[in-house]
């Protein structure tokens, strides 16, 4: 940990979270982030492409932890470079689909980059059935919530503490 902080060493500054659409996994991720880590890392997320709007299930079963996704506005990699964002400032991008993996490895290419990929299974069209499409979602955002506890410790944040009790069930919180 930094003296003071809370915050473990090695974690880093800023961190690109992305996906097939910036418009399930990726937002579920930068929201879980921020909801865990508050502060400690500017946190963004985005898309290969962005041709859908943010979906309702990733909205729904995010608001069950306490976090807002209801005005977020999918973007894709070439509308951050668009509007003038700097995809080299990332010391980690962390890709949750193959697509997404593939375009951030092409980011290596231009930038010094460190890139993940975390395989969180896209819950999308697998039902139509609300209950279960409900089901997959909070699944898929679990699958996230642990690898990021894996990755970046224990939240440093005291409304994330509670947020990972929510969402885990009890014998998959992680050990103090």
């Amino acid at each position: 940990m930094l003296p003071g902080k809370g915050i473990p060493a090695g974690f880093p500054g800023s961190v690109l979270f992305c996906c097939d659409h910036n418009a399930i996994r990726s937002p579920m991720a930068e929201g879980l982030m921020k909801k865990l880590y508050g502060r400690s890392a500017y946190v963004q997320s985005a898309g290969v492409h962005s041709d859908m709007e943010i979906d309702g299930f990733t909205i729904a079963v995010s608001h069950e932890l306490g976090i807002e996704l209801s005005r977020h506005r999918a973007r894709s990699f070439d509308e951050m470079r668009d509007w003038g964002d700097d995809l080299g400032q990332f010391d980690l991008v962390v890709a949750l689909s193959p697509a997404s993996k593939h375009q951030a490895l092409e980011l290596t290419r231009h930038y010094h980059l460190e890139v993940e990929y975390w395989p969180i299974m896209d819950p999308a069209g697998l039902t139509e059935v609300r209950a279960e499409k409900l089901a997959l979602y909070r699944q898929s955002r679990n699958q996230i919530l642990r690898r990021m506890l894996d990755r970046f410790g224990p939240p440093t944040e005291p409304d994330g503490i509670e947020t990972v009790r929510r969402a885990l069930p009890q014998d998959q919180l992680p050990h103090p």
